[in-house]
């Protein structure tokens, strides 16, 4: 099946995101459908990347029902997707999901268990990430000692921003931020035990949360190839950059050929796009030979 770079069904849009088109479905319910864009340095890509809105998709909905327990998630108890969408777009149930309405807490909750990307950057200039200052002669790719939390404001366009957690406290209130830094800690904590199983490394993620009926839910994605560094057990060798199954492999052409990081984005050659998209199929096959999340699989 081809590539979905934007999606037309016959539902009032409510957002479409960098990666994600989503509807009203009814009162109160939305439906998120994941396509196969893909964003770098915070700017969406022209070129779609095949299978990639389905593993975001089915990925998630394992996650979600995995950490239930940690905290609540917006997923509707209902997940049936309606014959006449289901004919507009056949592959739709394999890339969306039904989803509770929630209001979007306006802050990615990134986790790192290891030092790499932005945050190696940052300390090696300063010897901390997000104001937190860490131990001296870490090498890039070390894990940290504890997992760290480092913030920063969600841009509907344009780039993030990373702040501190005293500047998270500041603009959220102490007590959401306490409570934002606590379930991302946890989550992250149990998808790097879940991921480990399968020979994949949880280096970094991010989060997103939301309020529904006064309760911080946890929303959009959870621990994909396109909110995560995920990389290879097996070739995991601190000192450098690791083998991943994420779009680090797009960043790193980006970073090749020059490109500003400010749109327009070029185009991505077709070895390329072949080579990310099988990583992320890849993280897809690892991460479902879990006992518990293949069980949770059949189940559904």
């Amino acid at each position: 099946m081809s590539a979905i770079l934007t999606t037309e069904l016959s539902l009032p849009l409510h957002a479409r995101g960098k990666v994600r088109d989503t509807y009203q479905l009814a009162e109160g319910e939305l439906l998120m459908v994941a396509t196969d864009r893909l964003s770098a340095f915070d700017v969406v890509l022209p070129t779609p990347i095949p299978e990639k809105g389905r593993v975001l998709n089915q990925l998630s909905l394992d996650w979600f029902r995995e950490t239930e327990t940690i905290v609540r998630n917006h997923l509707s108890r209902e997940q049936f997707i309606p014959e006449f969408l289901h004919r507009q777009q056949p592959d739709l149930p394999l890339r969306s999901m039904r989803v509770r309405a929630a209001q979007p807490i306006m802050f990615e909750c990134v986790v790192r268990g290891y030092i790499s990307g932005s945050g190696w950057k940052d300390y090696q200039r300063t010897g901390t990430i997000a104001g937190d200052r860490l131990p001296a002669g870490l090498n890039e790719s070390d894990r940290l000692p504890e997992p760290i939390f480092t913030p920063a404001t969600k841009a509907t366009s344009g780039h993030d921003e990373n702040i501190s957690r005293t500047e998270l406290a500041n603009r959220a209130g102490r007590e959401l931020a306490q409570r934002l830094e606590q379930l991302s800690l946890a989550l992250y904590r149990f998808g790097h035990a879940r991921a480990r199983e399968c020979g994949i490394i949880l280096a970094d993620t991010k989060f997103e949360f939301g309020i529904l009926d006064g309760e911080i839910i946890l929303i959009d994605e959870v621990m994909t190839p396109d909110s995560s560094r995920f990389w290879d057990v097996a070739q995991y060798r601190p000192g450098g950059p690791q083998a991943s199954f994420d779009k680090q492999y797009v960043r790193d052409y980006l970073e090749r050929v020059g490109w500003n990081k400010q749109p327009p984005a070029p185009a991505l050659p077709d070895e390329v796009v072949a080579g990310t998209s099988e990583r992320y199929l890849e993280a897809l096959r690892r991460l479902r030979a879990t006992p518990v999340m293949a069980r949770a699989h059949a189940e559904s």
